[in-house]
């Protein structure tokens, strides 16, 4: 009798500590996030020679790795990749109870990714990205570059010697300076570079054309690989810019005394049935506007996340 006493009094006070744990749930959760999960760990330490210190519209620069709202991830990702780190990682809120969802959406939106990769250094973007979370709100992204060491060390290399050529007289704040040096890039690419057909119709993949070895190396380039050799010249020139896509196409953008532009080598360097070189300026720092006029097929983007470039 007396073991059958102590037994319903065990069974009760479990009972009772089960409901009052499924009752504060959310707070014990919360609790435990709060002291195991410091925000001083969730903060930006390293960061690596190509970190742009400058914001965009659609994304802005964050050291705290704390989300509070879906635009705090959509930060906390630009400003990670920014760093050029291989694994960043960062927490929710405990006030941000869609926190974990809003990431999963994100995470799986691979446009979305893309967008948010246009806006950093070509070095520091990603060839692949990996998120993974927990119910606790803890956020671990793990990126595989689009460039290895080795790879940078070529692009600098090459780009280092060509750049006091290229770049000659150039000077800084001086709007005429700056466009005839970005069109002797512009035009010293396009003299030394095919448009990889091979790859772009049949597959056929012989170069690196995707990245900047291509045109730099192999004289080969797809939009990918010219955008990113433009962009680390112009990183060098301390020019503010970024790759701006669309479904199918990618190109750069770029700012120039506070007014923005649209330069796009891949179309000024077309591919003849001649196979003759043609060097054109037709997308050559022009407005949305103009752009839009001249062709909509492969030109048409997003405004909202490329802002900077509305209406112009």
């Amino acid at each position: 009798m007396r073991n059958l006493v102590k037994y319903i009094f065990v069974l009760g006070f479990v009972l009772i500590v089960v409901g009052i744990l499924s009752m504060f749930q959310v707070e014990i959760k919360s609790f435990y996030k709060n002291i195991t999960f410091k925000d001083s760990n969730y903060v930006i330490t390293d960061k690596n020679e190509y970190y742009r210190d400058y914001d965009f519209d659609f994304v802005q620069n964050v050291t705290s790795f704390v989300a509070d709202d879906y635009q705090d991830i959509l930060n906390i990702y630009y400003s990670g990749l920014n760093t050029g780190s291989d694994r960043f990682e960062f927490k929710c809120s405990s006030n941000y109870e869609n926190c974990v969802n809003d990431v999963s959406k994100i995470a799986n939106d691979n446009a979305l990714l893309s967008d948010i990769n246009n806006f950093v250094h070509p070095f520091n973007t990603f060839k692949n990205i990996n998120t993974t979370y927990n119910n606790l709100g803890i956020v671990s992204v793990d990126i595989t570059h689009a460039y290895t060491k080795e790879e940078i060390n070529e692009v600098n290399n090459k780009v280092n010697a060509l750049y006091p050529t290229l770049a000659a007289g150039y000077e800084i704040n001086n709007e005429e300076s700056a466009k005839n040096a970005i069109r002797t890039i512009h035009d010293y690419i396009i003299n030394t570079t095919k448009y990889d057909s091979d790859r772009a119709d049949k597959g056929i993949t012989n170069y690196k054309s995707d990245i900047a070895i291509g045109p730099l190396y192999e004289g080969y380039a797809l939009c990918g690989g010219y955008t990113d050799l433009l962009e680390i010249f112009l990183y060098k020139m301390n020019i503010k810019c970024y790759r701006i896509s669309a479904d199918k196409h990618i190109w750069n953008a770029i700012e120039i005394n506070n007014i923005w532009y649209n330069l796009d080598i891949t179309w000024d360097d077309p591919v003849t049935n001649t196979g003759e070189q043609m060097l054109l300026h037709d997308y050559f720092l022009i407005s949305t506007k103009q752009m839009l006029s001249q062709d909509t097929s492969e030109h048409t983007f997003n405004q909202d996340i490329y802002s900077e470039l509305k209406s112009t």
